[in-house]
């Protein structure tokens, strides 16, 4: 495999660049890296594996290395680095040093003869993530990337190996390149998980959407497979026209893979999958979600399929533990504490229905989308969508870039709680996030659970509510 021996990542505390990050680090190339700020655990992480990086913008830096002969192969641009006007991307470009985008990295690098990629519109990051492991632990040794941080295995590793898993984002590359990310993956294994409009600021229309997912579909090779949730009507459209081998999953008994006998408990999954072959196999998972039986079938699905052990894929799903916030519980005593990624209205009302299995007391929910769901053309969606939770909070909304050709500014906080409070009598706006914290606090009784819903970080709310049960318990 011929690697770099330096590589510079421009914004390197973003999920997916601290990963490829580390996978090249341990590979044994040099890496450097520049953000505009560093949390944990993103943070940790890199301080924990060495890696050499600095706050701010300095392409001083780069010239530095330049004129030591120990200038960067390339340069790879993730996150705060995207922007055309950033004084280093803009230096290395003046000066010869190739940029790449990440997917494009991982195209150059981490995408085999072998390529599984694993799409859809929720489901994919846990999904591909256990499917690497699955393949880790059955002697595989692929090349992969998980868009999240598993709790079980590092989120990206390289190989020599003729496999590799990815996650294929449907989001736009960069800002100046609004393809989506999986355009660059080459898959030859489709896992293909749902497809439900989404990210209205970069797919205006439905049709728009769904046209990126059958563009995919149509370049599976004629030998290749396709792996495709039963269940999903949005799944089911795009495969319509579809010339490849499809092996299908999910809880209709006439899937090729179908879940049934569920038992759900604050401990983890338990249910059996009927495989294509008709054995029926005893799965466990210390996972929590009805969403993840859909998610764990998938995987064991695409692993049947290419030939991996029945008994290894079993072991290594009981072993699994998960993704850093989908479903990870973060105070568990009297009352729980979970962080879940949500971003859409779909998306919670699938946690939240999960959340009521096991949870029977009182449920506080906080939920920020992202910016599609902020969109008021998608508003219809959260009609009933958080019947599950005896009661909503929306906090102040981050901050987002909007694209500078838009017209339309996104719903802010109280416009979004203004919207849900149609359906869901008891929703709350909180523009303070410490008065926000503390109504939570004063309102979560014995055996009630907090689930906080979004696609960021809530600004160390989380920490602060654990911090505060934890004092009290």
């Amino acid at each position: 495999m011929n690697l770099p021996k330096h590589i510079h990542v421009i914004g390197i505390c973003g999920v997916a660049t601290s990963a490829l990050a580390i996978a090249f680090h341990k590979a044994g190339v040099k890496v450097t890296g520049s953000d505009k700020g560093f949390f944990p655990p993103v943070s940790t992480e890199l301080e924990k594996q060495g890696i050499s990086f600095y706050a701010g913008w300095h392409p001083e830096k780069l010239a530095e290395w330049i004129s030591s002969s120990d200038e960067p192969d390339f340069v790879m641009i993730g996150g705060t680095g995207t922007s055309p006007s950033n004084p280093e991307n803009l230096f290395a470009k003046e000066n010869g040093i190739p940029t790449l985008s990440y997917p494009e990295v991982l195209e150059k690098y981490f995408i085999k003869e072998n390529s599984i990629v694993v799409a859809g519109t929720w489901g994919k990051t846990t999904t591909s993530a256990l499917l690497s492991y699955i393949l880790i632990q059955t002697g595989m040794r692929p090349s992969y990337f998980t868009g999240g941080l598993s709790l079980s295995h590092p989120t990206g590793a390289l190989s020599d190996s003729k496999w590799s898993v990815v996650e294929g984002d449907e989001y736009q590359i960069s800002i100046s390149d609004r393809r989506p990310k999986f355009v660059h993956y080459s898959p030859t294994h489709l896992l293909i998980t749902s497809v439900s409009w989404d990210h209205a600021d970069l797919y205006p229309t439905e049709k728009d959407y769904f046209d990126t997912f059958q563009k995919l579909v149509d370049e599976i090779p004629e030998n290749g497979l396709i792996v495709a949730c039963y269940d999903n009507k949005g799944v089911e459209k795009i495969l319509v026209r579809n010339k490849n081998k499809i092996i299908t999953y999910g809880k209709n008994e006439s899937a090729d893979y179908s879940y049934h006998s569920i038992s759900y408990t604050k401990n983890g999954l338990h249910f059996q999958i009927t495989a294509i072959d008709g054995a029926c196999y005893e799965i466990y998972s210390p996972m929590l979600g009805r969403f993840n039986v859909e998610n764990i079938t998938g995987a064991f699905a695409m692993a049947h399929s290419i030939g991996m052990p029945v008994d290894k894929i079993i072991d290594a799903i009981k072993n699994f533990k998960g993704i850093k916030r989908r479903f990870e519980k973060r105070f568990d005593s009297d009352i729980t504490v979970l962080d879940c990624h949500a971003p859409t209205a779909e998306k919670a009302t699938s946690v939240l229905e999960s959340v009521r299995e096991v949870y029977k007391n009182k449920i506080i929910a906080i939920y920020e989308p992202n910016i599609g769901g902020r969109d008021e053309k998608t508003a219809h969606k959260y009609e009933n969508a958080f019947k599950d939770a005896d009661m909503l909070i929306i906090p102040r909304l981050t901050k987002l870039k909007i694209a500078e050709n838009s017209h339309e500014q996104p719903m802010n906080g109280a416009e979004l709680a203004s919207v849900i409070s149609k359906t869901h009598h008891d929703t709350l706006y909180f523009e303070d996030d410490t008065k926000l914290v503390d109504y939570i606090i004063s309102n979560a009784k014995k055996g009630d659970c907090i689930v906080f819903l979004g696609s960021h970080g809530f600004r160390g709310m989380i920490e602060v509510t654990c911090l505060h049960l934890q004092s009290q318990s």
